[in-house]
């Protein structure tokens, strides 16, 4: 068993996996993430190694007072993954934008990939049939632009995501959701339609926390899974054992 731990900017998550079938998923604050890490570990004994990959606030040192006979490795710069990175600023890449773009060469082969991760920030990486990386882009996520409007102006309330009851909103509030949830369905759809205007033979991937949230409201097909990041870490592990 492998024990995959994805270090996000907001929560932690922890998967077990059996080879490549996601056996158990946890999503964990920073604040008492080794007791939930320690118990995982004690409710799967089996687990042998731990893939961590991080964007997060953890440095590599916090795992090491565990079990030392679990190994644990970490996805970084220097693993090897199975595609050409032909981003311009390689080293500025972060960690999880290649492992979802790993995830996508090894799940879709011979395909162009659209992998959108759509978490505290919303991330758009484009890997061609040819499994080159070539760049994609960055805004602002749900969460964020909410919090947006509240920081960065005197009156607007600080609000959650709900869905608009419709385009035009008759009240602040109302506004305020139309702007937000429309806005990001708008611009994702925008995305995907001008990936599919410039190429064929194409796949669209939409993960992160807010993958369900939103997958409901755009118009374009789309192959919805929250848990690619996960997965795409854990194949990411098999790959570099073969």
């Amino acid at each position: 068993m492998l024990l995959a731990i994805d270090i996000g900017n907001t929560f932690i998550k922890l998967a077990v996996f059996e080879q490549n079938t996601l056996i158990n998923k946890q999503i964990i604050p920073y604040n008492n993430w080794k007791i939930e890490l320690k118990n995982c570990l004690k409710n799967f004994p089996k687990v042998k190694n731990i893939v961590v990959a991080s964007v997060g606030k953890l440095e590599n040192d916090a795992f090491s007072d565990l079990n030392p006979s679990v190994k644990v490795t970490f996805v970084d710069k220097e693993t090897k993954f199975p595609f050409l990175n032909l981003y311009s600023t390689p080293n500025t890449l972060g960690i999880d934008r290649m492992i979802l773009a790993a995830g996508a060469v090894l799940q879709f082969p011979n395909l162009n990939r659209l992998v959108i991760d759509a978490g505290t920030c919303i991330t758009y990486d484009f890997i061609d049939k040819d499994d080159n990386y070539l760049g994609g882009a960055i805004s602002p996520g749900i969460r964020l632009r909410y919090e947006s409007l509240h920081n960065y102006t005197a009156k607007l309330p600080l609000l959650k995501k709900e869905n608009p009851e419709k385009i035009i909103g008759n009240s602040t509030n109302q506004s305020i959701h139309s702007g937000v949830i429309n806005g990001i369905s708008m611009e994702i759809d925008g995305f995907i339609n001008a990936n599919l205007y410039e190429n064929d033979n194409f796949i669209i991937i939409l993960t992160g926390g807010d993958a369900e949230f939103l997958a409901e409201r755009l118009k374009n097909t789309i192959f919805a899974n929250p848990n690619f990041l996960l997965e795409s870490l854990n194949q990411t592990f098999q790959y570099n054992q073969q």
